[in-house]
Formats: C-alpha cells, sequence, structure tokens
C-alpha cells in the first residue's frame, strides 16, 4: 500500500535528513518515554485516525495497513538502532510527531486513491 511508494521514500530520506538530532543527544528527563515509545505512541494515535476517518475500510484492508506499519516500525528501529531505547528529547518526540503525520497524509492519500478505484 504505503511502504512501495515513492512517497515513502521520500519520508524516509526526511528521516534520514533529520538523523543529527538523534546522534549525541541526552535527554533531560530520565524518566521520558523511549524514542521507540514516541514512535509506536505517535504511529499509532495517526493510524487509529486514519482508520477512524474511513470507516468503510475492510477487514482485509485495515489488516493491510497494519502490517504496512509493522513494516514501516521495523525500518525506523533499523535505522534508528543505536538510540531506540534511549529517552527522547523534546526535539525528538517533536520530529517523530511531525514523521508519523507525514505517514497518516500518505495513507490517507493512498486510501482515497484506493477507494475512489473501487467507485
Amino acid at each position: 500500500m504505503v511502504i512501495d511508494t515513492e512517497g515513502y521514500i521520500h519520508i524516509i530520506e526526511y528521516l534520514t535528513e533529520h538523523l543529527s538530532l538523534f546522534e549525541n543527544s541526552v535527554a533531560t528527563d530520565n524518566n521520558a518515554n523511549t524514542v521507540m515509545n514516541v514512535i509506536e505512541i505517535e504511529l499509532g494515535e495517526q493510524i487509529i485516525s486514519v482508520c477512524g476517518q474511513n470507516t468503510g475500510l475492510s477487514f482485509n484492508q485495515r489488516n493491510a495497513i497494519i502490517r504496512e506499519v509493522d513494516a514501516i516500525v521495523n525500518d525506523l528501529e533499523e535505522i534508528l538502532s543505536g538510540i531506540v531505547n534511549n529517552p527522547a528529547t523534546e526535539p525528538q518526540s517533536q520530529f517523530i510527531k511531525e514523521f508519523a503525520t507525514l505517514i497518516k497524509n500518505l495513507f490517507d492519500n493512498e486510501i482515497n486513491h484506493l477507494l475512489t478505484q473501487n467507485s
């Protein structure tokens, strides 16, 4: 659905352009969520929103979305492998929120295209 699109490649390139945000950073709050927790929370919220806005999606389409999100999380784990368990800084959390919104937009576009084709 989305991980095989040019848009996804651009979003991953956007992430790699901002990797410096994740390098040599120290969170001031050791009780902060880890980078991976923030990723899971933000992507989860966005995907819940996608599914909530698209009530016409079939069970299989929803499962396909969940599989895609799992693949995206795996990609992020690989790219950010050295720091996923570190406490997230505020700038990192903000970037991840923005990144998750971009992923949601990509799903919105693909779902709109899919539903338009089936009409």
